[in-house]
């Protein structure tokens, strides 16, 4: 029961949950600014500003960083970690919504007279844009520095 507790009194563990979860919180925000109406979906679907997955593994790895030492392998680590994360999130996911995007458009046009197919559509919001990607690391970055600050 020891090692349980020892995960909940994990201050980096902690920060690095804390900036995921104010991130989704943002993206209600973000979308109360910008369509005038609150959209609890935000929180379960992909992609949105700012992005939670790079809030939250940017946090990780500057919480490594500052307790572990920037120069630690551990901090190597945890920043390899990230850095593929938010690639993955801005290049391989973003890239597969372009092709959902278009793949739903071939098949809009070609069974347009057959009401017959109704075939899911894919999903196309799969990924995000560099600039969700930016803002959710700088995001992760200040919350594990302002709560360093707080303990």
């Amino acid at each position: 029961m020891q090692d349980f507790s020892d995960i909940l009194n994990n201050q980096v563990l902690l920060v690095a949950l804390f900036a995921c979860v104010l991130a989704q919180i943002l993206k209600i925000v973000v979308e109360l600014i910008i369509h005038r109406k609150v959209d609890v979906r935000v929180l379960v679907r992909t992609g949105g500003m700012p992005s939670a997955h790079s809030a939250l593994v940017t946090a990780l790895a500057t919480g490594v960083g500052q307790t572990m030492g920037w120069g630690s392998p551990n901090f190597a680590l945890a920043t390899i970690f990230a850095v593929i994360v938010m690639y993955d999130a801005a290049g391989v996911r973003q890239a597969a919504g372009k092709q959902a995007r278009l793949l739903n458009q071939i098949i809009d046009e070609m069974f347009q007279e057959n009401p017959n197919f109704n075939e899911d559509r894919l999903k196309e919001l799969l990924g995000h844009t560099p600039m969700q990607v930016i803002v959710g690391s700088i995001l992760g970055i200040a919350i594990a520095f302002f709560a360093r600050v707080a303990y």
